[in-house]
């Protein structure tokens, strides 16, 4: 058997490949590097379900990454926690290396979410990399939905998220990425944002493969119809559950997002496992309402209540 990496080495907190158009990028940073000390966000968390409610039953964070304490703060699913994710550096900066792992074990309900919108600050010669390992075991529910990623001006970032679903296990996963700082007018001004996401059923079978390049530069166009579309902000939402059919899943996202007057397209997943939504706008506030309404509906036809009011400001 394999050992298992130690915490503070690269094999561990590095993701398993990165893009050959992100390493040609790098070079040696004249800031601290990579694995320096302050450099490695680390956090673990570990649910499960005790009596008649899920409870966070194990924790290891490592600065800048850590949590507030699980809130109970939806009166219609009082055994749900609500775990916000933090970070102490105030964003993602050049040659920062975090990961996050999330096992939610059988019967657990959880969300999670971030305290705020991740910012990718400016990198001149290395990259920064987020690596999400998120596990539900049978019967789990589960609800990851992270604030959008803003990258600032010249940003290179690279995020691999791998889900582990049991069959019989529900995963909401939500991902918001923005043009750049709107704000300022910057609009494609970062110089790479790559995300990866898989889900895999415990046995590694290979479920759902999303490949996101945005390399402004690059050949092809950020802006064109297979993604932002010539709008500020791209949304998506993916439901992974046996709780209702994949087309009355895909029925449902329609519904929510058929008003909010964004451009979005909602399918099934492969091997009928759920449906999933992507949409586009240019409005911060309305496109977060449509991710709220995306959410609120599907969540309302799993379990039957609605989505909470989690204030953030």
């Amino acid at each position: 058997m394999t050992k298992a990496p130690a915490r503070l080495e690269p094999a561990h907190y590095e993701p398993r490949r990165v893009p050959a158009r992100m390493l040609g990028l790098t070079g040696t940073p004249d800031t601290l590097a990579a694995g320096r000390p302050g450099k490695v966000g680390l956090l673990e968390l570990r649910y499960a379900r005790v009596g008649d409610r899920t409870e966070l039953v194990g924790r290891y964070q490592k600065s800048p990454l850590q949590i507030m304490r699980p809130l109970y703060v939806d009166p219609l699913r009082p055994d749900m926690p609500v775990t916000y994710l933090m970070s102490t550096g105030g964003g993602i900066v050049q040659a920062d290396r975090n990961r996050i792992d999330i096992d939610c074990g059988p019967g657990a309900a959880v969300h999670l979410t971030t305290q705020a919108a991740t910012k990718l600050h400016r990198a001149e010669f290395d990259h920064a990399t987020q690596v999400v390992h998120l596990t539900a075991g049978a019967d789990a529910y589960v609800e990851y939905l992270p604030d959008p990623l803003i990258p600032y001006r010249d940003a290179r970032f690279y995020q691999q998220t791998c889900v582990t679903a049991d069959p019989t296990a529900t995963v909401l996963l939500g991902e918001t990425i923005a043009a750049g700082r709107l704000a300022r007018g910057e609009r494609h001004a970062y110089r790479l944002l790559f995300s990866d996401l898989e889900i895999t059923r415990p046995d590694g079978e290979l479920m759902v493969v999303d490949t996101v390049r945005l390399d402004p530069r690059g050949p092809g166009s950020v802006t064109g119809p297979a993604v932002f579309g010539g709008h500020d902000l791209m949304a998506t939402l993916y439901a992974v559950t046996p709780l209702a059919p994949a087309a009355e899943v895909a029925d449902t996202l329609h519904e929510a997002l058929r008003t909010t007057g964004l451009a979005f397209g909602v399918s099934v997943l492969p091997d009928d496992c759920g449906a999933w939504a992507r949409f586009m706008g240019s409005e911060p506030p309305a496109v977060a309402r449509a991710m709220r309404a995306a959410w609120d509906h599907v969540r309302r036809l799993l379990i039957g209540v609605p989505a909470p009011d989690l204030r953030k400001n």
